[in-house]
């Protein structure tokens, strides 16, 4: 493969579109999931939801929760449950963090797109604090008149 195509991230397998919506990203950090052996094959088949998931920290480890990877149709016996909390690969300093902003009121840890690079499954994750309801319009209006302009300068 060509340089080009190994840092690429065209290949999205999962996005979390509301993220955005809902939470103001201020940071955000790429990290390696810690996967068996039948989610991987799930994972690059595009079977992985990520629309209610979050990032909360045990121990010291960054965990991925409430994340959904379908049953490998061919698994049997190794597929494992699909809604399991699942470790993060972070560096140390990247823990301490996250640690110190999800300690803060009104932040979460979401994550915003899962993709492979390398041949590794990565999780594109964000550090978000909510979004209030006039936030939110005036996102909405923005993307509008975005929207409108490129109408306008398209014809």
């Amino acid at each position: 493969m060509s340089k080009i195509q190994k840092n690429d991230h065209k290949g999205i397998l999962a996005q979390n579109r509301k993220a955005r919506f809902n939470y103001a990203i201020s940071e955000t950090f790429e990290a390696g999931i810690a996967l068996t052996g039948t989610e991987i094959k799930s994972v690059r088949a595009g079977q992985i939801t990520i629309g209610d998931g979050f990032v909360t920290i045990h121990n010291g480890n960054p965990m991925l929760t409430n994340v959904n990877i379908a049953p490998y149709t061919q698994g049997n016996r190794f597929n494992v449950d699909s809604l399991r909390t699942r470790q993060l690969l972070l560096h140390k300093r990247e823990i301490k963090t996250l640690l110190k902003a999800s300690s803060e009121p009104g932040v979460t840890i979401v994550p915003l797109k899962v993709y492979l690079k390398n041949g590794f499954a990565k999780v594109l994750i964000g550090i978000g604090r909510g979004k209030k309801k006039y936030d939110k319009r005036d996102d909405i209006k923005r993307r509008d008149q975005e929207r409108e302009l490129g109408r306008r300068l398209k014809h």
